[in-house]
């Protein structure tokens, strides 16, 4: 599946550890030539990786080929049409929207508002930058903690569709941060989201795998789309697969 990203070209070289040595998916390295001098960054350091125009879409799409944002929308737009939901008046909120990928991927879904939301200065910094004008706004702020003026200032949106992309399981999105985006949403909304699938056979350390299967059991989301697929390859050049999911709010979930 082809992703509609916009390519960021970059001159930064990237390379990355022998394929012989084998990382945890949050410990993985890569080093990059950035103002004349080689560094070290972690792939979850994403404030670092932002701060280079390119550099996320060099390591991440046309190294690792990275395919979660095209796979993600095609499971939106298939769900879509299987709830009979909203194509022409979709409003969505990006949680971790980072540089914008997956933003883009609304937009190209027809989605006329997308809001965007990440923990880190950097990632709105690089949206602008790379990606301006695919969010309608764009948040900075933890969610699991959110003072009354940004709950209203978002509640206008009247958001009917929550997408969460590559940011689960890790500690970068804790269940409470899902959970606030996810009780901004209207009923009947739209939940696209993936993780990767150790995180549901019993390896979750964030708790998010037992929020979502408690909010299946009980009735608050209903999984209508559910897809096993290759997220991307490792620094071992292994593939890591994702499960994809796209449910429908049916209330709120339980803390």
């Amino acid at each position: 599946m082809s992703t509609t990203h916009t390519q960021i070209s970059t001159q930064v070289p990237v390379a990355l550890p022998d394929p012989r040595d084998t990382y945890a998916q949050d410990e993985e390295w890569f080093v990059a030539r950035i103002d004349g001098r080689w560094r070290q960054i972690r792939f979850h350091d994403y404030a670092d990786i932002y701060k280079v125009p390119g550099l996320y879409e060099r390591l991440f799409y046309e190294i690792l080929e990275c395919d979660s944002p095209a796979t993600i929308r095609a499971m939106i737009a298939e769900a879509i049409e299987e709830v009979d939901g909203p194509v022409d008046d979709l409003r969505a909120l990006d949680l971790g929207g980072g540089n914008g990928i997956m933003g883009e991927e609304l937009r190209a879904l027809g989605a006329e508002v997308v809001v965007g939301s990440d923990i880190i200065p950097e990632a709105a910094m690089a949206a602008e930058r790379d990606r301006p004008g695919v969010y309608t706004d764009y948040v900075v702020a933890d969610m699991s903690a959110l003072d009354d003026e940004v709950v209203t200032d978002l509640s206008q949106w009247r958001f009917n569709c929550l997408t969460c992309v590559a940011a689960l399981g890790f500690g970068d999105i804790p269940p409470e941060a899902f959970r606030g985006a996810y009780e901004l949403l209207e009923e009947d909304a739209l939940v696209g989201f993936n993780i990767n699938e150790n995180f549901l056979d019993g390896a979750d350390r964030s708790g998010f795998s037992e929020m979502i299967a408690n909010a299946i059991e009980d009735g608050t989301l209903e999984i209508v789309n559910r897809r096993r697929y290759q997220h991307r390859v490792g620094t071992d050049r292994q593939p890591i697969h994702y499960i994809g999911m796209v449910g429908v709010k049916r209330g709120e979930l339980a803390s």
